[in-house]
């Protein structure tokens, strides 16, 4: 769920243009891409030896950038590269692939060779000849996972839930025979990649000999129908989806030669269709590291084992009383070392520990040092310079609205701040070096895109967004505000209307999103999103966006304000925060209050609606409207099981408080959402018929959780637009 956070409710910039050049914002000039901003460099990718770097340009060029000087040169005609990349991909796999960023393309280790995965064909390109051939057939779909060995001598991918390996001239063979359609085979599954981010679920040895991977056995996973109704005959896509209680999938870790033969089950402590693997890979030829979560998310423990025996050794268990922050990676940089990122002191940091390189499974890895610390959070480690042991990061040090990127030693000195600009950095590093493309943005900047040089403190612009010609954007007003318990403060953005007419003359819409693990609130660009919110001002709304506790990016303390807690203390926040804002500015009225959300901002609208009589008109999308309904990894993570927590899982149900529902209600939900399954929406409307409360219902056929493509979006938010334009304006003030 907490993907579509960085979907939603950014507040933005300082801009304005002079009054004769002023365009109407319209919903359909912002959808359908015709508020221009430029088209910024597509699926940058570093090549292996860090002297290069491709991408896609403006015009679907492929093109190659010189890491040293920044030259740039085409690579590939956008011609050639069309049938290759424009795949005809279904509603589910072109949400997936905007979603969770799975590439088109990767490098091979000698840096002089791309292979496409084009929905299911492998084309292998050289990139000195110019010429291209078919690798292997991996059937139906993409993301069948495609890698070169480390010695690039031979191609892995996935297909029919099993693992292949062959060399790019010759037929793959198959490393794995098993025909159960529920046993997956170094598979990622959904649940998996999107709320433990796996991408990825087998991993080549160092040496090429082997290779490690996990093992799922989804066969006592429940199924849940997900029907297309738009043929004649109508089909339906059976979905393994665990919600809170039921059987997870069973795992475990296998490690198989490249020559076939039988795999070598790592044994480790775990308790099969409970537990999770959310991290694994090799810590030397010999030795694989395993990661287990165990189903409370109390437990986080660290193995190594040896993949000639099978035998494992617990090397790092962490432990926390309520849940973690889903920092699983750990970074193996050097033999016997590793970092990890922890907010065991209630901030996310950085910890290095060691470990006995030529025996790893003789002792406990021990902690060498905390690298920083204070008040902020670390983001990700984004890569360790070991000719200089020096780590880049980004975290939110100085203003929890932005993040910045930083370095240190690895022995905790010489910490500074790389990045010069105020604002937002997403930097991309050339494995292991200095080097990095940095994607930057502010509130009032579009987004950048430039080669940087930390070890020089040198940047060279490659492409500049540009702000939309001719159409004005209104500052928001920045605001601090005090959390329900009258201590805590809240970051919150106020878009005011430009015109009012005196106290009370401004309807004001609250725009939250509220759930873990995300911030919405911050200093950098958001594109559409923002500029809806500069619609409705311009039809003379007021828009509140306010990060409430619970969320993400304030430390531990902040964020497990949600644990066992769904409801209360977010809403407690936001209305407090409202109040305060009432207070402040009197041009807006208490009496016309609208409120919108998507995902758990949807849920989020439901749940205000029902529990405050505040609000006359609300736009409810995608909500979880019981979380019963939703996926076991998450759902467990802040409320437990349901049979040992059923008040936690009652206080949050919309469909609990459905009967309490006040205002005008719009309901929208996609029927073919994978994520937020279309039964939370019909199971509402039935209590609101139970209750004989009045709604509108607004469905998309066949459409994921995100709604995608510029006609249903569209045709979404004209319906927003049309909601809170018909119950907040004085013509529509009735109930």
């Amino acid at each position: 769920m907490r993907r579509i956070a960085a979907f939603v409710f950014l507040c933005w910039s300082v801009w304005q243009l002079p009054a004769h050049a002023q365009k109407q914002w319209s919903v359909a000039d912002i959808f359908t891409g015709r508020v221009q901003t430029g088209r910024p460099p597509a699926e940058m990718s570093w090549a292996p030896d860090g002297k290069r770097a491709i991408y896609i340009g403006d015009n679907g060029d492929m093109m190659q950038m010189d890491a040293a000087t920044g030259k740039t040169s085409k690579l590939l005609d956008h011609e050639k590269l069309a049938p290759i990349m424009n795949v005809q991909l279904g509603e589910k796999d072109r949400d997936h692939r905007a979603r969770y960023g799975e590439p088109d393309y990767i490098w091979a280790p000698d840096s002089q060779h791309l292979l496409f995965d084009t929905n299911g064909t492998l084309w292998l390109y050289d990139l000195k000849s110019g010429t291209g051939m078919e690798v292997g057939q991996t059937g139906q779909g993409s993301g069948d996972d495609p890698k070169f060995s480390p010695n690039g001598q031979y191609i892995s991918y996935l297909h029919d839930h099993n693992l292949y390996v062959g060399r790019p001239s010759g037929q793959a063979v198959a490393l794995t025979s098993t025909h159960e359609p529920t046993l997956l085979n170094g598979e990622v599954d959904w649940v998996y990649l999107e709320e433990l981010d796996v991408r990825s679920n087998y991993f080549w040895s160092p040496d090429s000999r082997q290779i490690a991977y996990l093992q799922m056995d989804e066969a006592s996973v429940p199924q849940y129908p997900i029907v297309d109704w738009i043929p004649t005959h109508a089909s339906v896509d059976e979905q393994r989806y665990p919600q809170p209680g039921d059987p997870n999938p069973g795992v475990r870790v296998g490690v198989v030669s490249i020559n076939g033969g039988k795999t070598t089950w790592i044994r480790v402590p775990f308790d099969q269709g409970n537990d999770y693997v959310p991290r694994f890979g090799w810590v030397d030829p010999h030795v694989v590291w395993i990661e287990v979560l165990t189903r409370d998310h109390k437990h986080l423990n660290l193995y190594f084992a040896d993949t000639r025996t099978g035998d494992s050794r617990l090397v790092l268990a962490q432990n926390d009383d309520r849940f973690f922050d889903e920092a699983y990676d750990v970074h193996f940089f050097a033999p016997g070392e590793f970092l990890i990122t922890s907010w065991r002191d209630g901030h996310t940091h950085m910890y290095r520990y060691t470990y006995v390189a030529s025996n790893p499974l003789a002792g406990e890895a021990e902690l060498a040092g905390e690298l920083e610390k204070g008040d902020y959070e670390v983001s990700s480690v984004k890569s360790i310079d070991l000719t200089t042991r020096t780590v880049y990061y980004v975290s939110n040090e100085g203003d929890p609205r932005q993040q910045q990127i930083w370095s240190v030693k690895l022995d905790g000195s010489q910490k500074q701040k790389v990045s010069s600009s105020e604002g937002y950095h997403d930097p991309d590093f050339a494995e292991g070096t200095s080097t990095y493309f940095d994607h930057a943005s502010s509130l009032m900047t579009p987004p950048s895109f430039s080669l940087c040089h930390a070890e020089g403190a040198s940047c060279q612009t490659i492409w500049r967004g540009k702000l939309p010609e001719g159409y004005e954007l209104v500052k928001p007003e920045m605001l601090e505000l005090k959390a329900a318990d009258g201590k805590t403060i809240l970051y919150a953005s106020l878009l005011l209307p430009k015109k009012s007419s005196g106290p009370g003359s401004v309807p004001l819409i609250n725009n939250p999103y509220g759930g873990p693990h995300a911030q919405t609130v911050r200093d950098s660009w958001g594109g559409a999103m923002f500029f809806f919110d500069q619609l409705l001002a311009q039809q003379g709304f007021a828009v509140l966006h306010v990060d409430n506790r619970g969320m993400g990016g304030r430390g531990r303390d902040f964020e497990q304000a949600a644990y066992r807690n769904f409801g209360p203390v977010q809403l407690s926040d936001q209305l407090a925060a409202l109040d305060q804002v009432l207070a402040r500015y009197p041009q807006l009225d208490r009496n016309r209050l609208g409120w919108w959300g998507w995902s758990w901002g949807g849920t989020f609208t439901l749940n205000a609606l029902s529990h405050a009589d505040r609000f006359r008109a609300g736009v409810s999308v995608a909500p979880v409207t019981d979380f019963r309904n939703y996926d076991s990894i998450y759902t467990e993570r802040y409320l437990g099981l349901p049979e040992q927590n059923k008040e936690a899982y009652d206080a949050a149900s919309a469909l609990e408080s459905a009967k309490n529902l006040k205002g005008r209600l719009l309901l929208v939900h996609g029927t073919g959402d994978d994520n937020v399954h279309f039964a939370n929406s019909i199971q509402y409307i039935q209590k609101l018929i139970d209750a004989k409360i009045a709604y509108d219902f607004q469905p998309y056929p066949r459409k994921t959780h995100s709604i995608a493509g510029p006609v249903a979006h569209t045709h979404l938010f004209e319906r927003i637009l049309w909601q809170f334009e018909t119950y907040l304006k004085p013509t529509g003030a009735a109930q």
